[in-house]
């Protein structure tokens, strides 16, 4: 299994800078394509954190691993009821300290 903490940080931060940007519920509501697009890179994320071995989620609790993976699962198998509303939710309360939870564990750059 491979270890990709940066692919799902990048997940986050792509998800959170580029596609959710100033977006209000009202408009995310309305856009299926954006919709679209955070659905699947949550998607995505999803599986990136299935992969995670189970030896390094139970080192890093203070992340909903399960949340996350348990999200993927709802988004990939019970899409019909993906609620707009819950996923906005989700992005504007829950993204910000997942990426800096993730954001910790990440290697410091060289200098």
């Amino acid at each position: 299994m491979r270890l990709d903490i940066f692919g799902i940080w990048s997940k986050l931060l792509l998800i959170s800078k580029n596609l959710f940007k100033d977006v209000s519920l009202e408009e995310y509501s309305k856009s299926l394509l954006l919709q679209s697009a955070v659905e699947r890179q949550l998607e995505i994320l999803g599986e990136a954190s299935r992969r995670i071995p189970e030896t390094f989620q139970q080192k890093h609790t203070k992340i909903d691993w399960r949340g996350i993976i348990g999200l993927r699962n709802i988004i990939s198998h019970q899409y019909d009821q993906v609620q707009p509303e819950i996923v906005w939710n989700i992005i504007t309360v829950r993204l910000s300290p997942l990426l800096e939870q993730l954001q910790s564990l990440l290697p410091p750059l060289p200098q």
